[in-house]
């Protein structure tokens, strides 16, 4: 009888079949969906916070960045130069539904970021179990850095990126006899567009790891290719800030060109742990 017992205490655990996989699955989605729509209910009674302060922030010449644009200028040239002192456009709504589906919308997305550390830590609970106790100690702090990257790259894109290409988009004429009436839409879906992929470009430098881990990206391939990344960097620079301003584009490709170089650093981290292992 004892040694049944202990037979009972050392035998590995059953392995888990493929639907039991599909179901743990389903689990941790509907676990990071209801996250998502909680927040975007939370977010949903706050409209005022939501719409005139966050996402017609750039439209006010008082906006942070602006404000900075302003004091830069009189600091390089002692003049307004670079003061944004209009948007030069106005909103509009010709949908009788527009108003009340871009709230839904936008709630989502709002919803969406403020649930992401949940739903990474959702993602992270379904792989480690099926990970060797070195990978988890290697991946450990997964949640945390993927979070704040996202968070950086949302932070970047709202405050500099978006404000420059609103205000030069939302401004340029190619003649005075049209004015600028930009659609609602058309708006909230180049503001959320523009942040949301600015938060997905920082998380290259978790991209490289996984792929270092996995020996498909070396340390050594990318500094190999560092000129050639930066021209990539540049053209996407170029893409993403619509503004032929060069200051605006330099301003993206620098941050862009950081995190290349963090990522080549991380890929020699993880070659490193590899040689030790």
């Amino acid at each position: 009888m004892a040694l049944d017992q202990l037979d009972e205490t050392i035998a590995p655990e059953k392995e888990m079949g493929f639907f039991d996989h599909i179901d743990e699955l389903r689990k941790h989605i509907i676990r990071s969906v209801i996250a998502i729509l909680v927040a975007a209910v939370v977010v949903f009674f706050n409209k005022s916070l939501l719409f005139d302060t966050i996402l017609f922030g750039p439209m006010h010449t008082d906006f942070w960045t602006y404000q900075k644009m302003c004091d830069l200028s009189y600091w390089l040239t002692n003049s307004d130069m670079y003061c944004v002192k209009e948007m030069g456009f106005v909103l509009s709504n010709i949908d009788i539904t527009g108003q009340f589906t871009q709230h839904l919308f936008i709630s989502f997305v709002a919803g969406f970021i403020v649930a992401f550390p949940f739903v990474l830590w959702q993602v992270w609970a379904f792989i480690k179990p099926a990970l060797s106790m070195k990978e988890i100690t290697y991946a450990r702090g997964f949640v945390f850095f993927s979070t704040m990257l996202f968070f950086i790259g949302i932070l970047f894109g709202y405050f500099l990126l978006a404000p420059l290409s609103i205000n030069f988009l939302g401004s340029y004429r190619v003649s005075e006899l049209v004015s600028n009436e930009i659609n609602l839409e058309s708006y909230v879906s180049f503001l959320t567009t523009l942040t949301f992929a600015c938060g997905l470009i920082f998380e290259m430098p978790m991209l490289v790891y996984f792929l270092a881990k996995l020996g498909i990206l070396s340390s050594r391939l990318m500094g190999k290719y560092r000129r050639y990344a930066l021209v990539v960097i540049l053209i996407l620079a170029g893409i993403l800030t619509p503004s032929p301003d060069m200051a605006s584009q330099i301003m993206m490709a620098l941050p862009l060109y950081g995190l290349y170089e963090i990522s080549i650093l991380v890929a020699k981290s993880v070659e490193k742990n590899k040689k030790k292992s």
